[in-house]
């Protein structure tokens, strides 16, 4: 395998570690397709209705988990807030328990739950556009990354700093605070939502669409709240959002969301495995972390530099790779490269490879991440997370690389994603979106990809025991502490609901929301006091 398709390979592993869970929602009964006459008298594309007898069912159903298969009643595909409004009305007249899919990268099975009878498929709700109405710029739930980036670029120079897996929906990434390659320059996508649409259902069990925004007098300001990183599947259906970057003012719409940078410059430092041994490999880990303990301040010049570490497991790929971006438009940042290197790469005193390619912002969108087909797409996978805000000890140092190193387990795509964070994410208060993680430096994800299902108890089982080990002195999570501060919703592991497996006596609630879950619980309460909205890991009625 070539370097730079090795290269490619790991990068879509990284994918997942930016990515966002699939949101969720309700449908209506199979009765006749619902259509609606648009702004512009035209009429509306009808809302499908797909049962199992019908050849698309199959393809609907699937997720990009190939552990998991619905099997609903059927699949209701709307175009429309007012096809939302019908589908959800008559799943709840009907008592059937509803999910909605926008696209359909949940890394767990909640949209595709045996109890789920009725799916919404969100993935014709795709328009991007600027709303003068409300100086923001109105994204449909449907709409994939790829399209966000592009629409938004191509049009007016902007961009939401949202993942860098071009092919998840905007719909659950947006409301469980999603990141990527610009958080420490720009925040988190969730930081930009103005304004959010959603449908929700009242105590009577009649549905009600409600535009709630982050404005101060807004009577339904909690319910935007909310839907700043507390996850998707718990207060109703979101049918469009608006992007405003936190405290942008004018109406010139190039001002209202940051600008990206005009090119990317990417380093890959790769390191292979037969090269590095554990006290080379322990000070590579060792380096990058401190390295962003030390310079992740919202105000740090290094808030312009990138950084993920992909540390593989051998029998996965042979090698770890580094891999750096910054803007080359900026010449500041040749000295933080160079910098960084002396700090992280420098010391390991190990050979590597090195890469270094520049090419557009837009292109380079396009070239990390999950593509929307091939091998990767449908492969079997869990995910575990951690917000890091302190150094691991050399305990937690030894046991990672024991894990990595195993020879009990081969793995298209196995290992633990770091992934740069902090700078301007830290620079909101921990109450002022529903994400309260605004001091961690780090976001880390410990993953394994497979396809046989016969390999499901290896697999999960490797997975469990590194992350129950790494986290023993803690009951086996990542309890809020000085060194972690929890999980992070759209890397969703019912795991931690699992007394038998969370031994820390921590809920799982406080792991994803610390402080801010008794709040989530009232907006729960308001807006869906009926649970109506609901899945394994979903906001508890107080």
């Amino acid at each position: 395998m070539s370097t730079k398709l090795s290269r490619r390979t790991l990068l879509a592993g990284a994918a997942a570690a930016t990515g966002g869970a699939a949101g969720l929602a309700v449908a209506p009964s199979p009765a006749a397709a619902v259509a609606e006459t648009s702004s512009a008298c035209l009429p509306a594309a009808p809302s499908v209705v797909v049962p199992p007898s019908d050849q698309r069912y199959a393809d609907l159903v699937r997720s990009w988990n190939g552990r998991f298969v619905g099997n609903p009643d059927y699949v209701q595909v709307v175009n429309t807030t007012a096809q939302v409004e019908q589908a959800v009305q008559a799943a709840v007249r009907a008592r059937k328990q509803i999910a909605v899919r926008s696209g359909g990268h949940c890394v767990e099975g909640f949209v595709t739950d045996p109890n789920v009878k009725v799916q919404i498929d969100m993935s014709r709700m795709t328009e991007i556009a600027f709303d003068r109405s409300r100086n923001a710029f109105l994204i449909e739930p449907g709409a994939t990354l790829r399209d966000v980036f592009r629409k938004l670029y191509t049009e007016y120079a902007v961009t939401v700093p949202a993942g860098t897996c071009p092919s998840v929906g905007a719909g659950g990434h947006f409301q469980g605070g999603g990141f990527g390659a610009l958080c420490r320059r720009n925040g988190l996508s969730s930081d930009c939502i103005y304004a959010v649409e959603v449908v929700t259902v009242t105590a009577s069990g009649n549905v009600k669409t409600i535009v709630a925004t982050r404005e101060a007098g807004d009577p339904n300001r909690e319910l935007w709240w909310a839907h700043t990183g507390g996850g998707g599947g718990n207060f109703g259906v979101v049918t469009k959002y608006w992007m405003r970057a936190w405290g942008a003012t004018g109406s010139n719409p190039a001002t209202l969301l940051p600008a990206p940078p005009r090119m990317s410059r990417s380093l890959a430092f790769v390191f292979p495995w037969a090269a590095l041994t554990q006290a080379t490999f322990t000070q590579l880990l060792k380096n990058y972390i401190n390295w962003h303990l030390a310079n992740s301040g919202p105000a740090s010049p290094f808030t312009a530099l990138n950084a993920t570490l992909i540390a593989a497991h051998k029998n996965s790929f042979p090698a770890n790779l580094l891999s750096v971006v910054v803007d080359p438009t900026d010449p500041a940042t040749n000295d933080l490269v160079a910098q960084f290197k002396a700090a992280v790469v420098d010391p390991v005193g190990a050979p590597y490879q090195l890469t270094d390619s520049t090419r557009p912002w837009l292109e380079s969108t396009n070239v990390a991440g999950y593509s929307d087909t091939g091998d990767e797409v449908g492969r079997r996978n869990k995910a575990k997370g951690t917000y890091l805000r302190g150094p691991y000890s050399d305990e937690q140092l030894a046991i990672t690389h024991h894990y990595l190193t195993a020879t009990d387990i081969t793995s298209p795509l196995a290992g633990v994603f770091f992934n740069s964070y902090g700078g301007k994410v830290n620079s909101l208060p921990w109450d002022a979106t529903a994400v309260p993680q605004r001091d961690s430096v780090l976001k880390v994800m410990h993953t394994a990809h497979w396809t046989n299902p016969a390999q499901d108890a290896t697999f999960i089982g490797w997975l469990r025991d590194f992350y129950r080990d790494l986290y023993a002195g803690t009951g086996g999570v990542p309890v809020p502490n000085a060194v972690t501060d929890g999980s992070y919703i759209n890397y969703a592991d019912i795991d931690l609901a699992d007394p038998a497996l969370n031994t820390s006596g921590v809920p799982w609630s406080t792991l994803y929301y610390k402080g801010s879950y008794p709040r989530l619980q009232r907006v729960k309460a308001a807006y869906d006091p009926g649970n109506v909205f609901r899945h394994k890991l979903s906001i508890e009625l107080p």
